[in-house]
């Protein structure tokens, strides 16, 4: 069967009319629709939508192949479409695509089917087809192209033959490429990896698991010669087999794009070497936060990003709780108020007395999960727990060290269990079932907790003495604002951000309004200007930050600044720097308009509250204004330098 039997005239668009991704897909699912190769439309759809929830199908080199297998469909079908000027189509290498193909495959598709729809992504790993593609002037030069093009691949396979350079003549190389529905990303990275270790003159061998099945499947004899393995895969795939081979494990996207690097790598075994039981030694973070093998400096990144992708939801769902709960007033959690609505409270309580609470514990588990495996996870949210809690009796350090504790607690713990794992590989064999269930998590907390007990009083005391010397400062100006807007960014919620926060109380508490409108406003800053940056620097981030994004306007507007955190923990250097330069400056500005507020908390909803001791600023509705102005400033600051100075997602 050929691609052209699937693709045909009705089912092509010579020029898309839309030019982003929701409406690409909606035009191409109705062309689908259109030409009665499909039983529902609207399930289609969704399942298409399902596919790049997983990861973008815009490959990059200006190509996108949405996909999806699913009964929604009545006969298996291609549908192809092009944009002369590019679309936005949420590429993996961030710029604009030109060519479409849109592959239903039914949920009954015979393999032949299966087989000719994976073909067609073989073929686009030719720039100069792709370009042909792109200029051909009418629908039938199109069917013309792709003929000639799968009939020129079938005879350039019947001829080709493995070779290898003088230089390369020991390497043999085997990978496993395989992607969620198994149609084009596995037979594009599996191409790409062939047609590179060609030119490189080294022998390779790749199995693809695709929707028709294993192919090409790996021998034991297969890797047992094998300098390194190669492992480009989104979805679970046998590994065990690898155990005490160099192995590379990393998305399937990075066998299309970076299939150099990875062979030169496994090539010479300058790999993790794989230890069985689905626990690579190390690696580095994917574009779309799968693991990356190979260690090297971006491994770091990839324990981060473990531990801020699974403390998110205690971040989102709590903070939109505690914002919620103020609908009912500022002060309808506190039982002695007269604005307390039970409701109310239990918002908070399950948000910030909860949900909050366990973030840097989850954030420290995690990372050391994923530097040592399930045995870190342990020994990690102690030391969490142990960062929040044990202050060494300082007073009014009641959040311990906090975040930037709660980091270090994380990549202590891992590499203390990876040492622990280590130095028991002396014991006899007969002991490994007791090493995961005793060993490992009695010395694991052991040896972190009792590290975290003594580090953590002098960090917190670090934090104290930052709060007696704002206790001490007496003329309050815009210096003061700068700096207390400034240290609202610091840490994002840690104990920089409340030693400034608690500053703000006792001054209101002493009748002194203005320092707390200051902080107050530097604390919406970062979440709204992380907010703005992925929003108008798409490039920038990964298709989860910009989700991300979204929900940081809510909590940026709610005087939440851990909305910021995911964030700063996977960027910390550029994310922070360009946070507190916004926070200063609109701390700075509110000092500068005489801002007053006597509520503690509630961002947006104390708005009405807002006055100024400046005339030119108060009454009706200037103070509000010029709070907002403030706030939007360092906003904008906040997000321009976020976009000068992060690199593009791929490279970040």
């Amino acid at each position: 069967m050929k691609i052209t039997d699937l693709l045909k005239r009705d089912t092509m668009i010579l020029e898309l009319d839309s030019d982003s991704k929701p409406e690409i897909i909606d035009e191409l699912v109705s062309k689908l629709d259109e030409a009665g190769r499909l039983n529902d439309k609207e399930e289609f759809k969704q399942a298409i939508q399902a596919r790049e929830d997983q990861s973008t199908t815009g490959i990059g080199e200006g190509v996108a192949i949405p996909h999806a297998k699913t009964a929604a469909v009545k006969e298996p079908a291609i549908a192809f479409a092009r944009s002369q000027n590019g679309a936005d189509y949420e590429s993996l290498d961030g710029q604009p695509t030109h060519l479409f193909f849109m592959i239903a495959a039914s949920e009954g598709a015979n393999q032949e089917h299966l087989e000719t729809l994976s073909s067609l992504s073989s073929l686009l790993m030719d720039a100069s087809f792709r370009e042909k593609l792109l200029e051909a002037e009418s629908k039938d030069k199109i069917i013309q192209l792709i003929n000639d093009k799968e009939s020129e691949g079938d005879e350039e396979e019947e001829a080709e033959e493995e070779t290898t350079s003088e230089d390369h003549e020991e390497a043999y190389v085997v990978a496993v490429t395989a992607c969620p529905t198994g149609i084009a990303h596995t037979y594009m990275a599996a191409d790409k990896l062939k047609e590179t270790a060609k030119e490189m003159g080294i022998k390779i061998k790749i199995e693809t698991n695709g929707s028709s099945g294993v192919k090409n499947a790996l021998t034991s004899e297969d890797i047992e010669k094998a300098t390194g393995v190669i492992v480009a895969a989104d979805i679970e795939v046998e590994t065990d087999r690898f155990k005490g081979k160099p192995t590379l494990t990393v998305p399937v996207a990075k066998g299309i794009h970076e299939p150099k690097n990875l062979i030169e790598k496994a090539a010479k075994g300058d790999a993790p070497i794989y230890e069985g039981g689905g626990n690579a030694a190390d690696g580095e973070e994917g574009e779309d936060g799968s693991f990356v093998g190979g260690g090297e400096k971006k491994g770091f990144y990839k324990h981060l990003m473990n531990g801020v992708s699974n403390m998110l939801p205690f971040v989102v769902g709590g903070g939109i709780l505690i914002a919620l709960s103020f609908f009912w007033g500022i002060e309808a959690t506190d039982p002695e108020s007269p604005e307390y609505n039970q409701f109310a409270a239990w918002l908070s309580t399950i948000g910030g007395g909860k949900a909050f609470f366990l973030l840097v514990p989850v954030l420290a588990g995690f990372i050391a999960q994923s530097i040592a495996g399930r045995p870190g996870l342990a020994p990690g949210m102690v030391g969490g727990l142990i960062a929040i809690q044990e202050t060494g009796g300082i007073e009014g350090a009641g959040n311990g060290s906090g975040f930037l504790g709660g980091l270090i607690a994380g990549f202590l713990a891992g590499y203390v269990v990876l040492l622990i794992q280590k130095a028991l590989t002396v014991l006899p064999e007969t002991l490994d079932g007791l090493k995961p269930v005793l060993f490992y998590p009695v010395f694991g907390l052991l040896i972190t907790g009792l590290i975290m007990i003594l580090i953590n009083p002098p960090l917190v005391s670090i934090y104290a003495g930052l709060q007696n010397w704002l206790d001490g400062l007496g003329n309050l100006n815009i210096v003061l604002g700068l700096l207390l807007g400034g240290m609202m960014a610091v840490d994002m919620g840690g104990p920089v951000n409340k030693a400034a926060y608690t500053f703000g109380l006792a001054m209101i508490d002493a009748n002194n309004y203005a320092p707390i409108a200051a902080i107050m406003a530097g604390g919406m800053v970062p979440p709204l200007g992380l907010a703005l940056a992925t929003t108008f620097f798409k490039s920038k981030f990964t298709k989860q930050e910009r989700e991300t994004g979204k929900t940081a306007y809510a909590m940026g507007a709610s005087f939440i600044t851990e909305g910021a955190i995911p964030f700063a923990a996977a960027d910390p250097a550029r994310v922070i720097t360009s946070s507190v330069i916004g926070s200063a400056i609109t701390g700075a500005l509110v000092m500068l308009f005489g801002i007053t507020l006597r509520a503690p908390h509630g961002g947006i909803f104390v708005f009405p509250f807002v006055n100024s001791n400046v005339d030119a600023f108060s009454g009706g509705i200037m103070a509000p204004l010029f709070y907002s102005i403030a706030i939007i400033a360092g906003s904008v600051v906040t997000a321009v330098l976020v976009g000068l100075l992060k690199k593009d997602a791929k490279t970040a």
